[in-house]
């Protein structure tokens, strides 16, 4: 008998599904954070979104010319890390800055490590936290011509580091600076609740990252325990809830055990509480999320199930 077995590296879903439709589901769920985002910040904006896209799907596929394998820009992956980068820049970002991030994720972070499912951390957190360190100046500028608002210099998570409180009815609708996509909770929650939907994502990881961060704040807000508007300002800004639904749950880099993917959320929500109680800098959930992926391994390592009739050591 000619039995074929084929063996890959993970993400291994158990579904019919496959992973470009993984991916475009992905890059449907991102479409309301997107169009709003270059609504509110218009063409620059846009050119910034479109140069990641293409500047990932160039290098993978350069990449794959360069050593010779097939190319795997079809599983849509390379589209997503770049959509997601993209999203992740200032709006006035100059357009060298998201290729280069681009070409880090794919090649430095990604390809270089096997492709797709052998990543040991998210290509396009990597790429952007990159870039922080290449081009702070770049990347700390939130200022857009097209912010006519009272929020056109400080982002709210700085507003209310100074002890002031925010208009949350503009950190839900997307009246803020910030970068492209994280603007708008409004639009990234219909987002997430369409990967829901769809079962692409699983839910445990997110709201146990929310949860566990509200709870830290209200234990060592230093008063502000009781303060609404200081809470949800936290939750709704600063790239929260983008980076709950849609990096902290990558295949890739996220648990696969339940009990892992417990573990993986609290840590995230505690890790994220001690960054922006005790850093000086807010805008701490791409490192924070970076730092948990390279501690899956571990956490996988102590959340495995014994398996059935292996003797207990």
């Amino acid at each position: 008998m000619d039995l074929k077995l084929n063996v890959q590296s993970s993400p291994h879903v158990r579904d019919r599904i496959s992973t470009s439709a993984i991916m475009l589901d992905v890059i449907i769920a991102l479409i309301p954070a997107t169009v709003w985002g270059i609504l509110r910040f218009g063409v620059h904006a846009a050119i910034v979104v479109a140069v990641a896209v293409i500047s990932a799907v160039l290098s993978e596929t350069l990449f794959n010319i360069i050593v010779k394998k097939p190319n795997t820009i079809g599983d849509l992956s390379c589209v997503v890390t770049g959509l997601i980068l993209g999203l992740n820049m200032p709006p006035e970002v100059p357009f060298f800055v998201p290729a280069v991030g681009s070409f880090f994720a794919i090649v430095i972070v990604k390809m270089l490590f096997g492709g797709l499912g052998q990543n040991f951390m998210n290509p396009a957190l990597a790429g952007r936290c990159f870039c922080i360190i290449s081009f702070a100046g770049f990347m700390n500028n939130f200022t857009s011509r097209m912010s006519v608002d009272a929020y056109t210099s400080a982002t709210p998570l700085i507003i209310l580091k100074s002890g002031n409180e925010v208009n949350l009815f503009d950190m839900l609708f997307g009246y803020i600076p910030g970068t492209i996509g994280e603007i708008s909770a409004i639009c990234l929650l219909l987002g997430a609740i369409y990967l829901a939907v769809k079962k692409i994502i699983d839910l445990r990881i997110p709201i146990l990252y929310i949860v566990s961060f509200v709870i830290f704040i209200m234990i060592f807000g230093q008063g502000k325990s009781t303060n609404i508007n200081y809470i949800l300002g936290e939750v709704l800004g600063g790239g929260l809830i983008f980076g709950a639904f849609f990096m902290a749950t990558d295949y890739a880099t996220s648990p696969i055990t339940p009990l892992g993917k417990v573990l993986y959320g609290i840590l995230l929500g505690v890790l994220t509480g001690i960054f922006r109680l005790f850093g000086k800098s807010g805008e701490s959930v791409s490192y924070v999320i970076l730092i948990s992926n390279l501690l899956v391994p571990l956490i996988e390592s102590f959340t495995i199930p014994t398996a059935f009739g292996k003797e207990g050591k």
